[in-house]
C-alpha cells in the first residue's frame, strides 16, 4: 500500500471536512498509516510534526502507551451501555474527577459526544433553566464577535464567523453580538487589559437592554480559536462573571478547545478566578483518542430540572453514545498523565520555548501581529505591518506555508492568513524550535509576492 492507491481510494468514496473537495485535484491528500509521539507517517514513509495536534485534541502524543493500555484493559470488560437508567465505574469516576478539577461549585457532569453537541447542551439546558423556573421569556443568547462555538445549527448560531455561519442563516437563531475584546485591535500604546476593559462596555450596555429576554452569554475563554486565534485578557472574563451574576443571565464557557492546559492553567477561567454557570469540554478531554464532550453545571442548575415525572420538567436531551466507557476510559488515563507528571510546569517551560523562538517574526515586514496564551501560538501575515491591511482572503496566502511546512515535515495547517501551532504537549524544544524555523520560511514564501 502506498499513498497515490490510499489517495485514489479515498476520492471515489469520502467527502472531507472544511474542505472544497475540488482543491484535491491539484493540492494532494496526505494519507497517515501510523502516528508515534508528535509524528505522524505517511503509507511512503514521510514523517510530519503533528504541530496542530490533529484539529487541537491530541494531548499526549500518538499512541500513547498510558491511555493505549487503558483502553484495551476496559475493552476486555465493557465497550458500551445506555446510560439512561444505567451507569458504569469509568463514568463515575471521570465525574468525579472533572468536580474535582473543574473550578468550584461545578458539581454535576452531562456528557454529550462532540463539542458541537456540548454547545447544543448547555444552550437547551440554560433556556430550560429559565423555563422551569417561571421565567419564559428568556429564549436570546449574547455572543462574541467572531466567536466560534461548532456546527450543529444551535452551536452554529452562537458563532459569529461568516464563513461557517452565512450560508446557513435562514435555519438559525439570531443571538445579540457584541464587540470581542480582540487585543488585536488594540489602540496604539493600550494594553491588552485595557482593550479587554473598554470593550466591556459594550457587553455592559447589552446586558442592561436586554437581560430580561437573555438566557446566557457564551464565550471562549481567552482564545477565539476557529476566529483566527485571536485572543483576549481574563479581566474581560472578571468582569463579565460579576456583570452576568448582576444582571440574572447565564455564562456559558466554551473551553472545548482551550481546556486541559492548553492555555497555561488546566482551564482558561483559572485565569480570571471564575466558575461559570456551564463549562462546556471535548477535545483534549480524552487526550485525542475517541469522541466525547461533557457539560458541567452546578447544583442551582440541576435541582431547577429535579422534580416529580408527571411535571415534564427533566431534561430529555439524549446521544446513543453518551459517556461510552471506553471513551471515559481514554479520559480517565489522560486525567493520570496530568496527575503523573508536571505537565502544566513542563508546559511552562515549552510555552516560553515557543515565545522565544516566534519572538524574531515580530519584525517581519509581512507580520502584523505574533501572540500566545500558553501552548497555542499564532502568527498574522498581513499586507501593510503599519496599517494592518490583510491580504484577501482570495489569495490564499495560509495555503503557500501550509504546503511548505508539508515539504519540511510539518503539519502546520493555517486560519486563512494566520500560521499557528498548537502541539502536543510531548514536543521537544528542538522541535518547538523547528517548527518556529519551518513557519517563518512558509510566511517569507507566502508574503514574497507582497
Amino acid at each position: 500500500m502506498n499513498n497515490e492507491t490510499i489517495k485514489q481510494r479515498d476520492l471515489a468514496v469520502v467527502w472531507h471536512p472544511c474542505t472544497q473537495m475540488k482543491d484535491h485535484e491539484h493540492l494532494p491528500l496526505t494519507p497517515i498509516r501510523r502516528g508515534e509521539g508528535v509524528w505522524l507517517e505517511d503509507f511512503d514513509g514521510n514523517r510530519y510534526i503533528d504541530a496542530v495536534s490533529s484539529w487541537w485534541v491530541n494531548l499526549f502524543g500518538h499512541a500513547n502507551p498510558v491511555i493505549n493500555q487503558a483502553i484495551r484493559d476496559q475493552l476486555d470488560q465493557l465497550e458500551h451501555v445506555i446510560l439512561a437508567g444505567f451507569s458504569h465505574e469509568p463514568v463515575v469516576k471521570l465525574s468525579e474527577r472533572l468536580v474535582q478539577i473543574t473550578p468550584p461549585g461545578l458539581s454535576r457532569c452531562f456528557y454529550a459526544d462532540s463539542g458541537s453537541a456540548a454547545v447544543e447542551v448547555a444552550l437547551k439546558m440554560s433556556f430550560h433553566y429559565w423555563l422551569n423556573t417561571g421565567q419564559g421569556g428568556k429564549t436570546r443568547f449574547i455572543c462574541l464577535t467572531n466567536s466560534y462555538h461548532g456546527e450543529t445549527l444551535g452551536a452554529l448560531a452562537v458563532g459569529d464567523v461568516p464563513l461557517y455561519k452565512a450560508t446557513y442563516g435562514p435555519l438559525l437563531m439570531e443571538p445579540i453580538p457584541v464587540t470581542a475584546p480582540d487585543c488585536y485591535e488594540r489602540e496604539p500604546g493600550e494594553t491588552c487589559e485595557q482593550v479587554a476593559e473598554r470593550r466591556f462596555q459594550a457587553m455592559e450596555e447589552t446586558l442592561a437592554r436586554h437581560a430580561h429576554e437573555t438566557c446566557a452569554v457564551i464565550v471562549e475563554p481567552l482564545v477565539q480559536c476557529a476566529g483566527h486565534m485571536r485572543m483576549y485578557h481574563p479581566r474581560y472574563l472578571e468582569l463579565l462573571r460579576e456583570a452576568c451574576d448582576r444582571h440574572g443571565v447565564h455564562l456559558i464557557a466554551d473551553e472545548i478547545a482551550v481546556g486541559f492546559g492548553r492555555t497555561g492553567t488546566m482551564f482558561a477561567c483559572e485565569q480570571a478566578n471564575i466558575t461559570p454557570d456551564f463549562m462546556c469540554l471535548s477535545k483534549g478531554l480524552t487526550g485525542g483518542y475517541l469522541p466525547l464532550s461533557v457539560v458541567l453545571t452546578n447544583d442551582t442548575v440541576y435541582q431547577a430540572f429535579y422534580d416529580d415525572y408527571t411535571k415534564l420538567n427533566a431534561f430529555l436531551h439524549s446521544h446513543s453514545y453518551t459517556a461510552n466507557p471506553l471513551a471515559c476510559t481514554a479520559a480517565l488515563a489522560t486525567l493520570d498523565l496530568f496527575e503523573r507528571d508536571d505537565v502544566l510546569g513542563n508546559n511552562r517551560r515549552l510555552a516560553q520555548v515557543m515565545r522565544e523562538s516566534l519572538a524574531p517574526l515580530a519584525d517581519h515586514p509581512h507580520v502584523g501581529d505574533v501572540r500566545q496564551h500558553g501552548m497555542i501560538a499564532a502568527v498574522e501575515m498581513v499586507r501593510d505591518k503599519a496599517t494592518r491591511e490583510a491580504y484577501p482572503w482570495q489569495e490564499r496566502r495560509g495555503l503557500i506555508a501550509y504546503q511548505h511546512a508539508l515539504k519540511r515535515g510539518a503539519l502546520l495547517r493555517p486560519l486563512g492568513n494566520v500560521a499557528y501551532m498548537m502541539p502536543p504537549y510531548v514536543i521537544t524544544e528542538e522541535q518547538i524550535r523547528f517548527l518556529a524555523e519551518v513557519m517563518a520560511e512558509g510566511i517569507d514564501l507566502a508574503t514574497a509576492a507582497g
